[in-house]
């Protein structure tokens, strides 16, 4: 099972970016997703989290709110971030996770939990 993040790259400030990240097995399949998340992270700094889905409910960080919209498509598992007027601060790597996946290895088989699965990281920057 694994998280893959997309979408990150240059942007301007207050310009816009929308990333993407999607659970998948290689031969499985992805039963459920508690909630899903992104964080970000600065070199040689904790990771923190920016905002989350659970359900209908979203949250977001101060630093974010207002700017940045999460979604969620659960029969895709795919989590959004859609991030507007961005600023330099923003640039950091973005980490998506999930939270309590429970996925089918094979067909037929007994699901199997995850407690919290973490996607590769997707640099985003941001250019004054």
């Amino acid at each position: 099972v694994q998280l893959q993040a997309s979408g990150g790259g240059l942007a301007q400030a207050g310009g816009s970016l929308r990333l993407s990240c999607t659970a998948s097995t290689a031969s499985g399949s992805i039963l459920g997703i508690n909630s899903m998340s992104w964080y970000r992270q600065l070199p040689g700094k904790q990771r923190d989290l920016m905002a989350t889905i659970l359900g209908s409910s979203t949250h977001y960080a101060d630093s974010v709110k207002g700017r940045f919209t999460i979604s969620r498509d659960n029969a895709k598992n795919t989590v959004f971030l859609q991030m507007n007027n961005l600023k330099p601060e923003d640039t950091a790597v973005y980490y998506c996770n999930a939270d309590k996946l429970t996925y089918k290895r094979v067909p037929n088989s007994l699901p199997r939990p995850i407690a919290s699965l973490w996607g590769q990281g997707t640099q985003v920057t941001v250019s004054s």
